[in-house]
């Protein structure tokens, strides 16, 4: 649809339904603006360095703050089918990461084996951000640790259906890095 015919339908006032213009934008994933004018902003990563950029690594505490201050991180494990790589929603408890799954789901890791979850956070603007790696194994939950642990905020996922499996990622390497420019 061109946006000049767009811009038609929106001139009929009461003849047009502006709402259909709203739901159109719904429909194909864009804001309302975006339909009418396009996307005016650049890809993910893909703005100048800031001035005078500096790396810098995070100690285990640093990581650990930045991971509990944030509900979503990567998944990364083995499957059937090859490596994997998923989002959770996930709680922080004791220094370690603890998501919930349901049983036959692919993020359902076995018993024992070796994960790794990753969080990260970009601000755009300023071209600075930071990225938390967490190693370790994965150990299914008991009923009584997962019920302890679904009053805490941030503890329902957003993927829809049961999620009854919980799995702690109990870290062996925790690392991450910081982009900050002067």
């Amino acid at each position: 649809m061109s946006l000049r015919y767009l811009q038609h339908l929106e001139e009929l006032g009461e003849d047009f339904d502006p709402a259909a213009v709203v739901r159109l934008a719904a429909v194909l994933q864009l804001t309302y603006d975006e339909l009418l004018h396009g996307r005016t902003e650049l890809p993910p990563g893909q703005s100048p360095p800031g001035p005078h950029p500096r790396l810098a690594k995070l100690t285990p505490d640093e990581c650990w703050d930045l991971l509990s201050d944030h509900g979503i991180g990567r998944l990364a494990l083995s499957t059937r089918s090859g490596p994997a790589i998923l989002p959770v929603n996930y709680l922080v408890d004791a220094h370690s990461v603890v998501y919930r799954t349901s049983a036959g789901g692919v993020a359902a890791a076995v018993e024992g084996s070796e994960v790794a979850f990753e969080v990260d956070h970009l601000d755009e603007p300023r071209s600075e951000g930071w990225s938390v790696l967490v190693v370790g194994t994965a150990e299914r939950l008991d009923d009584d640790t997962a019920l302890l642990l679904a009053a805490q905020p941030g503890a329902e996922p957003w993927a829809a259906g049961a999620r009854e499996l919980r799995v702690r990622i109990r870290p062996t390497r925790v690392t991450g890095r910081r982009i900050r420019t002067s």
